[in-house]
């Protein structure tokens, strides 16, 4: 039986602030063997939730008592998956955009995972914490301001865990070159940058086919701004230890106008199509630029419109060195064997392995995203059973999908600076890093 709000609130103060969690709590991979059945409900049963789904299934003494969805189709087919795994066949919810609430409402729940459209991930976590489960969410956690703060005041009002899914955070190499910062390879930290180049027009903005919105079309008529900076910066916020002894101070953001999509439509369906000369809010790049309170700065470049490979352009610069993630590169002053000559990352990467991959990668790698979406669902749910925080908490959920609501006013007003709210109410000065301790 799952604890109560009440109960949960009573007895798990180490999540109270969300700054308690210990390190014990977050090297979780090796340590416990208690095996309590945790059980998780699923919002969103579409191709994200199937494959997390999928993930759960894998998981040892993790129940999926509940899902839900609108989409008849798609709970049906999750309904199976779970069926399949020779589990018992979940009840279901989705008799209306609410019927969540119903399902959260659930005594035999301890966690829940939502994987719906991005307007519904803050509304939908927020509930799932009120009604003391831990809520895992995927990105972006919120899509607005107030939605950033709606998560923030929500855990600490009820004590409640609330985790990112933000998976590019736990890749190896981006969790190698934590480990190589905190030995100081690279020295004092100066400047990241970072991007979201990925070409969507075509599969996750609109149908392949026939070219007709999908769900997200709607944010590129509405909005202009960095639509998706959590893929981005997930990994640079653990580099620079935002939240944790340093922050964000003020972003600045730039836009393209809009050209990819019209020429996509021209070029793919001809100029009767009703998208090819639809005006979309969206500029094609939007480059963000963020200073820190420690004198640091970021680039954070979007770029999900215009036709290209895939690509994150992850960069991490210090006083004593340079790692280069598409040149799958590192110079290290001193060690390096050449004067200002790359070399190969690969061997640091073995060398300066997390111990979380070294642990499970041979299990990971059976999954999607190279294994990260099995290792952060591993870690989610293993703070679930122990009553522990969660490796990504509230605070660095918010600071990841806050850079969106604020690029946006910072294009609205001519690209001037916007100062970022402190979600942490100054606790990042005396915060101790936590993630991958």
């Amino acid at each position: 039986m799952a604890i109560t709000r009440r109960k949960f609130v009573q007895t798990n103060a180490v999540a109270a602030l969300g700054f308690a969690a210990s390190s014990a709590g977050l090297n979780i991979i090796n340590s416990g063997e208690q095996k309590k059945v945790v059980r998780v409900g699923v919002v969103g049963t579409g191709s994200r939730g199937g494959s997390l789904i999928k993930v759960l299934l894998s998981l040892d003494n993790v129940e999926i008592p509940a899902l839900c969805d609108i989409n008849k189709e798609n709970l049906s087919k999750a309904v199976k998956m779970v069926e399949d795994a020779g589990r018992k066949k979940p009840d279901t919810y989705g008799k209306d955009e609410y019927d969540f609430k119903n399902m959260m409402d659930r005594d035999d729940l301890d966690a829940v995972i939502i994987a719906t459209y991005w307007e519904w991930h803050s509304p939908m976590a927020v509930y799932a914490m009120k009604a003391g489960k831990y809520a895992g969410t995927e990105v972006p956690a919120a899509y607005t301001l107030d939605e950033c703060w709606d998560l923030v005041n929500t855990h600490e009002e009820t004590g409640v865990p609330c985790m990112m899914l933000e998976n590019w955070s736990f890749r190896r190499d981006n969790l190698a070159v934590l480990k190589m910062i905190r030995k100081g390879l690279l020295g004092q930290i100066v400047h990241c940058h970072c991007a979201h180049s990925h070409d969507c027009i075509d599969h996750w903005f609109f149908d392949k086919e026939t070219g007709m919105d999908r769900w997200a079309s709607k944010y590129l008529v509405e909005h202009n701004r960095d639509q998706y900076p959590t893929h981005q910066i997930g990994p640079v916020i653990s580099w620079l230890d935002i939240g944790c002894g340093d922050y964000y101070d003020f972003i600045t953001s730039t836009a393209t106008d809009s050209f990819a999509i019209n020429d996509y439509f021209m070029d793919r369906f001809g100029p009767d199509h009703p998208n090819s000369k639809r005006k979309y809010a969206q500029g094609d790049i939007v480059s963000t630029v963020v200073r820190t309170k420690m004198g640091k700065s970021i680039v954070i470049n979007y770029d999900m419109q215009l036709p290209r490979p895939y690509d994150n352009r992850w960069m991490v610069q210090g006083t004593r060195g340079i790692y280069n993630e598409q040149r799958d590169s590192v110079f290290l002053k001193d060690v390096s064997p050449e004067y200002h000559k790359w070399e190969p990352f690969t061997p640091y990467q073995e060398k300066y392995e997390s111990s979380w991959w070294q642990s499970m990668k041979n299990q990971a790698g059976n999954f999607s995203h190279g294994g990260t979406d099995y290792l952060e669902l591993k870690l989610f749910v293993e703070a679930v059973r122990n009553k522990t925080q969660t490796p990504i908490d509230v605070y660095d959920s918010a600071i990841m999908s806050v850079i969106g609501p604020l690029s946006e006013l910072s294009i609205a007003r001519g690209s001037t600076p916007v100062k970022v709210p402190d979600f942490t109410r100054g606790k990042w000065k005396t915060k101790k890093p936590s993630f991958a301790i």
